[in-house]
């Protein structure tokens, strides 16, 4: 007989006309239903939901994905020295990182490539760093040294949680940058959707003690970071309740966003924010509160989160800070979409995005 959580994954994947087999292959950079046990139902259809549908997209995509010979990878290196879930070896697979290098930066073997710490997205509780291999070998591509993270998914762990593993990943790359032939002067962060967040909540932390404090840091990791690119990134992450009581009106703030992660992940996932709500959990409040380093924000007309990045623009263009937007508009007969230069970095607004990164990047270096 079948179990309910067996029904409901039976559910979910003929509403998005997965198979058994597609199911087992979106592991490779996924988690997909192994890590569901004991939740209720409400969260089991939440997060299966957000991840059966993000598989349907990435399935044909991933037959895409390649690494060329001109980069080198490094893959799977521990960040934290721990067994932990889903793992034979006694790695938790959050807690892995892979290093992608242009080829010509290790036969030169100077310490002058400038690098990228990635942060992937995927609704907080969807992928792995495989999920943006192709995004990586671009900005590899492009003269970079990428690092590309790891963390833990929801229902694993909630935002703390998360955010506590992206520290762990930065304290032993700032550990290892002599290791490799990059330019530990010139480090940027990106990440995209759920990682754009990540992102700039990361930057909060590595420039406000109240920031680290709210977000339960204590030592962040100090690296300092010469600028970011957050990629479509959601910034609408204050409660409801804080962001009216704060009189954060619908055009600074999107309260559906919160509303339907809670819905999806359960508000468990926002545990222990209340000393961060709202004032690091909206675009706003981030830049009115933080001094963040020079920014390249990446959106488009047709990315469901292009408010959300408008809003960071203009709370950026109030405060006269170093920052850069990038937000193509479609053509009759066109679609972009949300992280569309991750997904498709082929296209021609990817292209051009990504040597806007490029020149952004090098002369802030």
């Amino acid at each position: 007989m079948m179990s309910d959580e067996q029904a409901l994954i039976a559910q979910y994947a003929e509403k998005y006309g997965l198979t058994d087999e597609m199911i087992k292959h979106a592991e490779r950079w996924t988690e997909t239903d192994g890590d569901l046990a004991g939740l209720s139902e409400k969260r089991v259809r939440g997060i299966l939901d957000l991840r059966f549908s993000a598989i349907a997209v990435d399935t044909p995509r991933s037959e895409l994905w390649h690494t060329p010979d001109t980069i080198d990878v490094i893959e799977d290196l521990p960040y934290l020295p721990d067994g932990g879930y889903d793992t034979e070896a006694g790695q938790c697979r959050g807690h892995l990182l892979d290093l992608y290098l242009p080829h010509d930066a290790v036969l030169r073997a100077g310490h002058t490539t400038p690098v990228y710490i990635d942060i992937h997205g995927g609704g907080f509780t969807y992928g792995y760093k495989e999920l943006n291999r192709n995004f990586n070998v671009h900005l590899a591509d492009m003269g970079f040294a990428v690092f590309s993270l790891n963390y833990r998914p929801a229902p694993q762990t909630d935002l703390r949680g998360q955010l506590a593993d992206v520290q762990a990943a930065l304290r032993w790359i700032k550990a290892h940058l002599a290791d490799y032939p990059v330019n530990p002067n010139a480090v940027f962060l990106t990440g995209d959707s759920a990682g754009g967040a990540l992102t700039m909540l990361t930057l909060a932390i590595e420039n406000s003690a109240e920031a680290a404090a709210a977000f339960g840091i204590d030592e962040p990791s100090g690296i300092g970071f010469a600028g970011a690119a957050p990629v479509c990134g959601v910034y609408s992450l204050a409660s409801k309740q804080t962001a009216d009581e704060a009189g954060l009106g619908s055009t600074a703030f999107s309260p559906d966003t919160r509303i339907a992660l809670d819905e999806a992940l359960g508000t468990e996932f926002f545990a222990g924010l209340e000393a961060a709500d709202p004032r690091f959990l909206t675009a706003e409040g981030l830049v009115n509160n933080v001094d963040l380093p020079p920014l390249f924000i990446t959106t488009c007309s047709d990315d469901f989160l292009e408010a959300d990045n408008l809003a960071l623009a203009t709370a950026l263009s109030r405060k006269s800070a170093d920052f850069e937007l990038f937000d193509p508009k479609t053509g009759r007969h066109e679609a972009l979409g949300h992280v569309f230069v991750i997904g498709m970095p082929w296209l021609t607004a990817s292209v051009d995005c990504l040597e806007r990164i490029r020149d952004f990047s090098y002369d802030r270096c």
